[in-house]
Parts: C-alpha cells; sequence; structure tokens
C-alpha cells in the first residue's frame, strides 16, 4: 500500500547534477571563505548567546540588521534557509489546490520547477527570444488565468545571467495587482539593481534574497524576502515556529556586521567579470553573453562539450546549460576568485593549441 501523496509517487527526489572538482566553478559559489572574516564578530556573538534555548536575542539584531541592509522597515522583512526556502514557502502560501500553477520564463533557475512539483503546484513558462527577452503580454495572458496564483521574475536571470528590461518588469507588477509577482533577486548585488524602492508601490512585490552568492556562504543556507508588511505577515503563517538555526542566524549578523569585506570582493568579482567577458569574446569561435550576475555563458563554437570534458579533467567543473535550446552549446561558468579565473583561461589556452 502507498503511503504517501499520491503524485509523489512518480516524481524523482531533487538532484544537484555537477562534477566534483578542485575548482568548481559551476554553481556559483565564491572562492572566499566568510568565516576567517568574520570570526571574530562571530565568536562574540556567540558568548552571549545560548544554544540551549529555542530563542536568542540574535533573532532580533539580525532583524534590524537586515532590514537596515535591505533599506526596508524591520515589518518588512522575513528571513529562512536560504533564497530557495523563501522560494519554496511563498509557493506554499499561494496554491489553493491541484489546479492551481505558478507561472515564469523559460529558460530561468531549475528549481522553480522543483519546489513547484514538491507542493503539486503546476508550473507553466512564457518562452524568452533569442535577445533573452519576453513579450510582455504573453506572460500577463499566462498570469491572469484564475488558476495562476504567483508570478515569477528571475532578474538578473540565471542561467542566461542578463537583466530584464525594467519597463517590461513594471508592465507585469502593475496589470497584476490582485496577484503575488515574485522578483527573484538572488544576484542583485552584482547587478546594482533592485525593486525594493518600489515596495510600498506595489503592495503584490515580493523580493526574495541570497547570502549564498555575494556574502559568500552557500553553505550558510540563509536568504530573505521583502515585501509590504501585510504581505510578510501572511508568509509567516507557512514557517515553522523556529525555522532558522540560532547559530545560522549568529553567523549572518556577524557578515552584516563586516559587510565591507564582501562588498570588496563584490567589486573584484565584477572587475574579473569584465576582464574574463573579453577575453573569451576575443577567442576564435567563442560567443560570450553579457552578464549581470558572477557567472557567464559562453560556447566554444562546435567544441563546448569537448571543452567541459577537457576541464573537468584539469580539474575544474564548469555548468552545462546546454539542455534548454535557446543555450544548446552553452557553459556556464563562475567568477569566484582571480586564482579561478587564471586557471580557467590557462586551460582554455591549453585546449586550444
Amino acid at each position: 500500500m502507498y503511503l504517501f501523496r499520491t503524485d509523489l509517487e512518480a516524481k524523482s527526489a531533487p538532484q544537484v547534477n555537477v562534477p566534483q572538482a578542485p575548482r568548481m566553478m559551476c554553481l556559483n559559489e565564491s572562492c572566499l571563505d566568510p568565516f576567517p572574516q568574520i570570526s571574530n564578530s562571530f565568536l562574540r556573538i556567540m558568548q552571549k548567546t545560548r544554544l540551549n534555548r529555542y530563542m536568542a536575542d540574535v533573532s532580533a539584531e539580525l532583524q534590524h540588521e537586515l532590514a537596515r541592509y535591505g533599506g526596508v522597515r524591520e515589518d518588512m522583512l522575513l528571513f529562512g534557509n536560504g533564497a530557495d526556502d523563501m522560494i519554496y514557502h511563498i509557493m506554499a502560501a499561494v496554491r489553493e489546490n491541484r489546479d492551481s500553477f505558478a507561472v515564469s520564463l523559460d529558460p530561468s533557475y531549475f528549481d522553480y520547477k522543483t519546489f513547484a512539483s514538491a507542493l503539486n503546484l503546476k508550473l507553466q513558462q512564457v518562452p524568452l527570444d533569442d535577445a533573452f527577452s519576453f513579450d510582455p503580454e504573453q506572460y500577463l495572458h499566462t498570469a491572469r488565468h484564475p488558476d495562476c496564483k504567483l508570478a515569477i521574475l528571475c532578474n538578473p536571470n540565471n542561467p542566461t545571467g542578463n537583466l530584464l528590461r525594467k519597463e517590461d518588469m513594471d508592465y507585469i507588477i502593475q496589470h497584476l495587482p490582485d496577484k503575488p509577482v515574485l522578483v527573484d533577486e538572488t544576484y542583485f548585488e552584482f547587478s546594482g539593481q533592485s525593486f525594493v524602492h518600489e515596495l510600498d508601490k506595489y503592495p503584490n512585490l515580493i523580493l526574495v534574497r541570497s547570502f549564498s552568492k555575494a556574502f559568500s556562504a552557500a553553505g550558510l543556507r540563509f536568504g530573505y524576502a521583502l515585501a509590504v508588511a501585510d504581505t510578510i505577515a501572511q508568509l509567516r503563517k507557512v514557517q515553522t515556529t523556529f525555522h532558522t538555526s540560532i547559530l545560522v542566524q549568529a553567523f549572518a549578523l556577524a557578515i552584516l556586521q563586516n559587510s565591507d569585506v564582501f562588498a570588496d570582493q563584490v567589486k573584484q568579482v565584477l572587475k574579473l567579470r569584465t576582464e574574463l567577458s573579453l577575453w573569451l569574446k576575443s577567442r576564435p569561435g567563442f560567443t560570450v553573453h553579457d552578464s549581470a550576475t558572477n557567472f557567464l555563458t559562453f560556447k566554444a563554437g562546435e567544441r563546448s562539450a569537448e571543452l567541459f570534458l577537457f576541464l573537468q579533467k584539469r580539474g575544474i567543473a564548469l555548468r552545462d546549460v546546454g539542455a534548454h535550446p535557446l543555450l544548446k552549446g552553452f557553459l556556464r561558468v563562475t567568477i569566484s576568485c582571480a586564482d579561478d579565473v587564471q586557471a580557467f583561461m590557462e586551460a582554455v589556452q591549453s585546449f586550444e593549441r
């Protein structure tokens, strides 16, 4: 006898299918280990934090500092176990029944499908064109369906790396006043563009952000959502009571207390992004898409698959994003630090010889 939800039986558990290598340039992580940078602050916080208790003062301190960093009031903020956790719980809050669906772009962040499937929420996708733009009217036509409960826009978009046109996003948000619009701003520190100053203008808007990229803390699993206070109050209803480890909260607070270190790292990544993009564009047969993130999506002519395997043997792991027809033959390389970028460039040169 099958004991669980009927739709689960045919599903597969989520997996991260990337090669393991000494230089992991496949998951958009940072080379910077945050602990040495914030260890003194973290230990000071932990000296006054008791892990034998469910509640600690660090939670209120974190809420205050994170609101200050985000530029919002404290009642406009909700944090949890990564941006993924925020997206999952937003989907949980909007799903009404088995006909409910969300709409996103295609291609976009692959785990939108994962989280929707876990909740038995359908996902419909509106295609990007060759310029990685989309038709706002087509998007609205899908989003206005009575069973559509959530509109998702990833900006900058992953895996394409581009910023969506602001006028298209404004148009979508303005014309869906009765639907929540989730804007995934995981990479906003690298793009410098955010809708945070328009939250009061758009009460249906929800922003989701992460500490995994600009704050070099992918393994920490910490993220947050920003929205008007009424929306945050509703989202709290689908979170568990003690949803984020006190240790994680203490670490996140220590990161915010040392945010200048990570801001400097972002500046270095932006410099490396420009340099690597120009270098790749100079290679014969290479195609490189401009990026507003910490990664570049590129193609090595007809030899991308060969390059992917060559780099793997040299201890460098990239992400193959070529499964989507719009990105056929394309690879994604993380701009993590100067050492990795230099090793990647040397390996590409060896491949070309």
